[in-house]
């Protein structure tokens, strides 16, 4: 099935109204969830999971994928009124925004990034739409050699290049890791780390220890750190744009879409890179009036061009998941999760397999993005009022929902206890800057890594050459091994220099 054919399939049922209210449901709470400060598409999306036993696939997959665009629109609100970035992707934006907004400009600067998201979305979507099957083609090509070279890049790209630090990742990890072989050996039929509890026979829940890490973890940390002060909201005034602003816009919008999305696709993008890279380019490139502008009073330009690197790259994040099963972020990883629940295994099989449904979700993320621009614009003063949520209620909530929804998944008693053990080691993950994201990835791609490498091995008549004897698997090793240590290299001899 070509993207065109694809793209008529998905509509056909992305535009029933069951599946334009999930879009709805989850573009709402999506932007909710991105104005409030230090609440993320990781931790929202961690808690609706339970709904994955009663909801069907479809329905769940648009309401967290209109959760995931509708926070990176939502996290612009916050870092122009506040000046408090949610997501690590919002931090350049405040640089200008924030600006703006003291300058008496948050209007220009909410309707800039608003608009600037929606194009942005719409270009990354159309990337998964007709680059998602040409990468299909090439991974169908691939052998498990190649999988678990991809998986090891994945994870050393995750854990140990995009953190702050390497050890820290890579001890994250582990752990996840760990958790993953816990059950019993699918090979084998020998329990693994059960430490003779039956309950763990059949392994450690995926869906608990996302919400354990990133609902649990994070509201525990949040509220060990919270202190009793009240932000200044600046006032908005009217979210529009002159038609000055708007050529001005214009260009940083089509150049940050552009520059975002590949690195959403690449296992070591992110956001961060891409909407550092456009802001300095718009710096670049601003005109000699504008230019004045940066740093001083803000300037739109500055406000444009990273917003739209921060939703295309995010858009970009779903071609890996999709077409290769492997997250490359926090949200990713857990989205990964709730395929698992569903018994689907996304990779190069999922169009064939589940097509129906991978369109159905593409389309409904062109609709989703109409949504959030109809969202944003008009209804700021609602997100402005979010804002005023007093935090302890707020943390308070979140647990008790993380608690009903475990506990509804299994009714296990065992369960409870590892939501908040894993919690708490989760916050002290935080407070000690241990990255979260890669224990879930691990514990996803863990097993998925074991069966590759035995497929392989089994192949090979255990030969372990076979991982540098194939050109794929090698090429994929090297650079996965060039990512571990050239940073580090390169910090010695600048550091010598």
């Amino acid at each position: 099935m070509d993207s065109i054919a694809g793209l008529a399939l998905g509509f056909s049922h992305a535009l029933s109204l069951q599946n334009l209210a999930w879009a709805m449901l989850g573009c709402f709470l999506g932007t909710a969830v991105g104005v409030l400060p230090g609440i993320g598409p990781a931790l929202t999306i961690a808690l609706l999971l339970p709904i994955t036993f009663q909801v069907s696939a479809t329905g769940a997959f648009i309401l967290f994928c209109g959760v995931f665009y509708g926070a990176m629109y939502g996290g612009s609100t916050t870092s122009i009124l506040l000046n408090a970035p949610g997501e690590s992707g919002s931090i350049i934006t405040a640089l200008e925004g924030a600006r703006m907004a003291r300058s008496g400009r948050a209007g220009p600067a909410l309707a800039t990034a608003a608009i600037g998201s929606f194009v942005a979305g719409v270009v990354g979507t159309l990337g998964i739409a007709f680059l998602g099957p040409i990468i299909v083609e090439l991974a169908l090509k691939l052998g498990p050699a190649e999988y678990f070279a991809l998986m090891v890049l994945c994870f050393v790209t995750v854990s140990a290049v995009l953190g702050g630090s390497a050890l820290r990742g890579l001890v994250s990890l582990f752990f996840g890791l760990a958790l993953g072989l816990v059950g019993i050996d699918l090979q084998t039929g020998q329990p693994r780390m059960t430490f003779g509890i039956p309950e763990l026979l059949d392994g450690v829940n995926v869906v608990l220890v996302a919400v354990a890490l990133f609902a649990v973890g994070e509201t525990l940390h949040m509220a060990w750190r919270y202190r009793n002060e009240k932000a200044e909201v600046l006032p908005v005034g009217r979210v529009t744009l002159s038609r000055g602003d708007v050529k001005r816009s214009f260009w940083p919008w089509m150049r940050g879409a552009g520059l975002g999305f590949p690195f959403g696709v690449m296992p070591a993008g992110g956001t961060e890179m891409p909407t550092m890279l456009s802001y300095y380019a718009e710096r670049k490139l601003a005109s000699p009036d504008a230019k004045k502008e940066f740093g001083t009073t803000g300037a739109i330009e500055g406000v444009a061009g990273p917003e739209a690197a921060n939703n295309a790259a995010a858009a970009g994040i779903l071609v890996p998941m999709l077409t290769l099963g492997l997250p490359t972020s926090a949200t990713a990883a857990i989205m990964l999760s709730a395929f698992q629940s569903y018994g689907i295994q996304p990779g190069p099989l999922l169009f064939q397999t589940q097509g129906e449904l991978v369109w159905t979700l593409i389309a409904s993320l062109f609709i989703a993005n109409v949504m959030l621009v109809v969202l944003n614009l008009p209804l700021v003063g609602l997100w402005v009022r979010i804002l005023k949520i007093p935090q302890p209620q707020l943390y308070a909530g979140i647990l008790v929902f993380a608690t009903i929804g475990t506990y509804g998944i299994s009714n296990s008693v065992v369960d409870l206890i590892l939501l908040y053990v894993i919690g708490v080691i989760g916050m002290f993950m935080r407070r000690f800057d241990f990255p979260v994201a890669p224990v879930v990835i691990g514990m996803i791609l863990g097993p998925m890594a074991e069966q590759a490498l035995r497929q392989a091995l089994t192949i090979s008549q255990g030969d372990w050459s076979v991982f540098v004897t194939r050109p794929g698997s090698l090429v994929i090793l090297l650079v996965a091994l060039a990512a571990l240590v050239g940073p580090r290299l390169y910090g010695r001899l600048m550091r010598r220099a």
